[in-house]
């Protein structure tokens, strides 16, 4: 019983982690739009803004999917990305 347990347990928490591996790129994805559609925003914002970005999907390839969303985060609160 208790090995069920353990390995449901393990499989909900890799089900979880690819859940964020999967949504960092739609976040990147909203922010690569945003961008594109050459925002109201000044030169120091849109500066941070690309280098959160950057940062995001850095965070991304090394697996930190958490941490990547929050930086993401940010450059979308920038952004006013809804």
């Amino acid at each position: 019983m208790k090995l069920r347990l353990l390995a449901a347990a393990v499989g909900f928490m890799l089900a979880a982690s690819n859940a964020f591996a999967f949504h960092c790129p739609k976040e990147m994805k909203k922010i690569d739009d945003a961008l594109a559609a050459k925002p109201n925003i000044t030169a120091e914002q849109l500066a941070q803004v690309k280098s959160l970005r950057a940062e995001g999907e850095t965070l991304h390839k090394q697996g930190k999917h958490q941490e990547s969303l929050d930086t993401l985060g940010k450059a979308e609160k920038i952004l006013n990305i809804q």
